[in-house]
């Protein structure tokens, strides 16, 4: 939210942009360097940093990339250290609304662990591409526990059944579809290089 406004900035916000801030120092990069590299403009990259703005999914994603870092090992670092058991009920759902995905962190990633796991749902007909990875190399596992999933890596394409497991290191564009005809649902185990 807007300060000038006299609206208070939500919390994750203001923690967000600090930390965005913090990258973009320790690469020692100006606020034009990073649009350069990240192809977002200087004005919202200050107004995220001053948590003048909510940042996009689509938006950290770039960010995410420019840093080398995947979204939920970049919003982790703005959380306290997590708990070694992570209840179900502070699992964090993030929703995209536009896409149909939903997405929990069912065991958030820790400064001292490489792996992650997440919770996808995906409902009949969704199609979610991905130009990159956050990670070059980045090792996912996918376990499909409901419905179909169709999984294109580079040009090569595979069907994920219920019961199915997908392995595969990113490096290049991934794909995921929802072929239908029902939603589906599966475990995502995410390790870093």
């Amino acid at each position: 939210m807007k300060q000038g406004q006299g609206l208070v900035p939500d919390p994750v916000d203001v923690r967000l942009g600090a930390r965005l801030s913090e990258l973009r120092a320790e690469h020692g990069w100006s606020l034009g360097e990073l649009a350069e590299r990240s192809g977002i403009s200087r004005s919202t990259l200050s107004r995220a940093e001053r948590a003048e703005t909510s940042p996009t999914a689509s938006l950290l994603n770039r960010l995410c990339v420019v840093y080398g870092r995947t979204m939920s090992q970049l919003l982790s670092e703005i959380e306290a250290e997590p708990a070694p058991v992570v209840r179900a009920a502070d699992q964090p759902v993030w929703r995209d609304k536009a896409s149909g995905f939903v997405r929990r962190s069912v065991s958030p990633p820790h400064a001292g662990l490489r792996g992650e796991l997440v919770e996808g749902r995906l409902i009949a007909g969704a199609d979610i591409p991905y130009d990159r990875p956050p990670v070059p190399g980045l090792e996912q596992h996918i376990w499909v526990l409901e419905g179909t999933l169709a999984v294109t890596v580079g040009d090569i394409g595979h069907l994920v059944g219920e019961g199915d497991c997908l392995r595969l290191r990113v490096r290049g564009p991934t794909r995921f579809r929802c072929p239908g005809p029902g939603n589906v649902r599966y475990v995502l185990a995410v390790v870093r290089p």
